[in-house]
């Protein structure tokens, strides 16, 4: 007596009932715990003596022309530049000083040429 319609239908029935006999069994994996949240003073002893060292050696190699100008140097420069306008129409004095209207005075003042 047949017990099945065709070959294929045999074999079909045959992986279905061992398909997961050869399955390799599940295995439990340990919870991986991680030390990204805890923070300890080694760590933060290490940022702190990485970021000093990255500011020293940045400061060391930048040449002082390349370096960032602060808050303070163009409030510097800026007064500088408004306070003293250069009067084109007045010639220089012999001793080379050129000629300034004092925005603050409103005088006439004499400054050593910038170089």
């Amino acid at each position: 007596m047949q017990k099945f319609c065709s070959a294929t239908c045999r074999s079909k029935a045959h992986h279905q009932k061992t398909k997961t006999s050869h399955l390799l069994p599940v295995k439990q994996v340990p919870k991986f715990t991680s030390k990204i949240g805890k923070m300890s003073a080694a760590g933060i002893g290490n940022a702190a003596a990485g970021a000093l060292a990255a500011d020293v050696l940045k400061n060391a190699f930048t040449n002082s022309n390349n370096k960032p100008a602060t808050k303070g140097d163009i409030l510097l420069l800026r007064k500088s530049y408004d306070r003293y306008q250069r009067v084109l129409n007045i010639p220089v004095r012999p001793d080379g000083m050129l000629p300034y209207f004092d925005m603050e005075t409103k005088f006439l003042v004499y400054l050593k040429p910038l170089k």
